[in-house]
């Protein structure tokens, strides 16, 4: 997704109920690059320490995350930011409440196949045709390599095992092809 679609779903959202925590969750994944489900695993211990600071480092262990290996999440600057506005918003029960509670089952949460619905249903009601859960992640893994990081780098950022795997989300635009091609 471009700037101006990620733009254009948080504007959405903030017309819409539980703007902070929606606005939370689209930002977890573009800034952060978690699938879908581990954005539904994460309780409230897994990233806020027990001062209350928002961590910099979330591990999620392998029940949380893809393949079943544990992998350690590093959150920059802006979405600690966001992430800390969100909790100031919207308090947890306790620290092992889900990070993003639902309407319906506050002490659950969300489970992998709604956060992955609730993605899609968002985007699409925001005009994004074609988004899905991953969507962010994507973006999230071409803007980083959009900015020089090496592809081995972002292979432990996704928590991949094979290069290979990480290079199909990674998207070559036209204005990327120029600027490599000035490089010269």
């Amino acid at each position: 997704m471009t700037t101006a679609e990620v733009r254009r779903v948080l504007d959405y959202v903030a017309t819409r109920p539980h703007a902070a925590r929606n606005r939370a969750l689209v930002l977890m994944s573009h800034w952060a690059g978690l699938r879908a489900k581990e954005i539904a695993a994460l309780r409230c211990c897994d990233v806020v320490d027990g001062a209350g600071r928002v961590k910099e480092e979330v591990l999620l262990s392998v029940e949380q995350t893809k393949g079943k290996r544990g992998r350690v999440v590093y959150l920059g600057t802006k979405i600690r930011k966001e992430l800390a506005h969100y909790l100031r918003a919207c308090p947890p029960r306790s620290d092992a409440s889900p990070l993003f509670p639902t309407q319906k089952a506050p002490t659950r949460g969300f489970s992998a196949n709604t956060m992955a619905q609730f993605f899609h249903k968002l985007y699409k009601e925001a005009g994004i045709e074609g988004a899905s859960s991953h969507s962010g992640r994507r973006s999230y893994l071409t803007t980083l390599a959009d900015k020089g990081t090496s592809i081995h780098i972002l292979k432990t950022l996704a928590g991949h095992q094979s290069i290979s795997t990480t290079a199909v989300y990674l998207f070559s635009s036209p204005s990327q092809l120029k600027a490599a091609a000035d490089l010269i």
